[in-house]
């Protein structure tokens, strides 16, 4: 094979990208895997058990260093002393927003991506979703249903492991569980009381993640150290450089380049397909060019329409295969920030051992069975625990008698926090802003997207709604909130590349393959058609494993 020329091309290593490489790899391609940043070496960047003396700020961060060079960043929980490393430069990764549609961009470019400090909650889709946009007339129908993808996430669930309580629930299917984590006595009295006070509506459920409770595929179990978004040098938490990108890498068909930034894709108006992939190395700033017979754009939501956006062609003028004008357009993500928390009063003998890292899950209720007066609904996270000295800071209190009523912990406090349904809408959008370029002389995006009337009655609603499940389990001093979040902060942003049965409204097939070219496939969150409610991480996987079982049977046939 020539040099630089390779069967499969995957752009991004993160959490779809490491799908790619293992399926495509596994099925015998030869496949480079491109990706922007550095390699994390485990043994040195992963800091999840160093104690907070152990960091130069003792937790309390490089505060003028990140207003500096991570403005945007530092917003996000995770980007705290510890993992901050993991975050990108503002400053080298700039995009621009208009001045009345901020957006939180969080970002990390390294190997792994984002599956390094993800949230690792993973929800299966129903047809209540899928079926949503046909169902009121709005964005386009999903090509596809929960019968087509539901294997696919046996597949994906069964090697990542997930550990999770089956439920039994049409709006959120139950799925291949390891055994479910164990609530706490506060979260077992909320649980208890939302049974009985709305028995076959509501239900709270430990949440289902990506975390091992019994050793799996060769990973060790989870020891409760609960600092996941810093690296897990047990690899007990599914991340694609923990699990699928070293499968992929011991096929011996695979090759990983890291500082490889894609300037765009190069397109053959003959042949009707991508021949290769412009390349600039984050480095040197060479400019390099590598072939393939089929290229999956696992960048990520944004950074997938960035380079569609930016490999256009006399053919694509408005972005690569976009003749449906469809590409940049109907952003998501889930609008967050609204809640209620409260005290639950009692079992002040009751102290958990270890640090929990997952917390509870209240599924949808709201437009399930009975109509509400808003479209889709929300789901809930949260969990229970108690606080410890740090309270005294907003206590009254001196001496020595003070000091020692705060070695022992705080009462019982429940959080309960919103994940709505962000609608697709044509006006969300991102574009090219070629006034201004990154660090690598790449022009950078410029995103256009605002939450609409219907989002914003999602939050409300459920901050109402929290605050009635807390009531229910007697808890005090209970306090609502919803907060004027940006997009982007949920980190779960969709769309731009969306999946449809139309190739004049959408982007891609049902199979994640291109309508205007036949060996691109997207399989990141830019396929999404809609949103649900729910994290949509395991449902990238499934989308991703099932388009590369596609593409390789396409490539047998010569379809490709």
């Amino acid at each position: 094979m020539p040099a630089n020329t390779y069967d499969a091309i995957v752009i991004g290593s993160g959490m779809t990208g490491g799908w790619a490489a293992k399926e495509l790899g596994q099925k015998g391609l030869n496949t480079l895997v491109l990706e922007a940043g550095r390699s994390i070496d485990p043994a040195k960047d992963y800091c999840e058990h160093v104690p907070t003396w152990g960091v130069k700020f003792h937790g309390l961060r490089d505060r003028r260093k990140e207003l500096k060079t991570q403005p945007i960043q530092r917003t996000c929980y995770a980007c705290d002393e510890w993992a901050a490393k993991f975050f990108v430069n503002d400053l080298e990764n700039p995009y621009t927003t208009p001045a009345d549609k901020p957006f939180s961009f969080i970002r990390g470019r390294h190997v792994g991506g984002r599956s390094i400090m993800w949230g690792r909650q993973t929800y299966r889709w129903s047809d209540l979703d899928f079926e949503a946009n046909a169902r009121e007339g709005i964005g386009v129908d999903w090509p596809i249903r929960y019968a087509d993808v539901a294997p696919w996430y046996d597949y994906v669930e069964e090697f990542a492991g997930i550990s999770g309580q089956a439920e039994n629930l049409p709006q959120l299917p139950d799925g291949r569980f390891l055994p479910p984590m164990a609530m706490n006595c506060a979260e077992v009295v909320v649980k208890d009381a939302i049974a009985k006070t709305w028995p076959g509506e509501r239900l709270m459920t430990i949440g289902r993640c990506a975390i091992l409770t019994r050793p799996h595929n060769g990973r060790m179990a989870c020891h409760y150290c609960g600092e996941c978004h810093r690296g897990c040098i047990s690899r007990a938490y599914f991340s694609s450089l923990n699990a699928t990108l070293p499968v992929a890498l011991a096929t011996g068909k695979v090759t990983l380049r890291p500082y490889s930034i894609v300037h765009g894709l190069n397109y053959d108006g003959q042949t009707g397909r991508v021949t290769g992939v412009r390349v600039i190395d984050a480095q040197t700033r060479q400019a390099l060019e590598y072939r393939a017979k089929v290229i999956f754009l696992c960048a990520s939501t944004l950074e997938s329409a960035r380079i569609l956006l930016n490999s256009s062609t006399s053919q694509f003028p408005n972005g690569l295969a976009n003749s449906s004008g469809e590409l940049g357009h109907n952003l998501m993500d889930h609008a967050m920030g609204s809640g209620a928390s409260g005290m639950i009063p009692g079992y002040e003998d009751k102290i958990d051992v270890g640090e929990r890292p997952n917390g509870i899950y209240v599924p949808r209720f709201r437009n399930v069975k009975a109509k509400s007066p808003f479209l889709r609904g929300y789901g809930y996270q949260g969990g229970a625990g108690r606080s410890d000295w740090e309270r005294g800071e907003n206590l009254a209190g001196f001496g020595a008698e003070f000091k020692r009523s705060l070695k022992k912990p705080g009462p019982w406090h429940f959080d309960m926090g919103s994940f709505c349904e962000c609608l697709p809408d044509h006006n969300n959008y991102v574009e090219l802003d070629r006034s201004h370029t990154d660090a690598w002389g790449v022009p950078i995006l410029k995103i256009n997207c605002a939450y609409g009337p219907n989002e914003k009655a999602l939050l409300q609603d459920a901050a109402i709604a929290a605050a009635e499940m807390l009531a229910a389990a007697g808890a005090r001093d209970i306090q609502t909130f919803v907060e004027d979040n940006a997009p982007g902060l949920a980190i779960h942003e969709m769309g731009t590349a969306r999946m449809g049965r139309d190739p004049k409204t959408s982007i891609l097939n049902a199979y994640n393959q291109a309508h205007d070219i036949k060996n691109l496939f997207v399989t990141d969150g830019a396929c999404m058609a809609s949103s649900s409610c729910v994290n949509p991480s395991i449902t990238y996987m499934a989308l991703t494993a099932r388009a590369c079982h596609y593409a390789v049977e396409q490539m047998k046939r010569g379809e490709i």
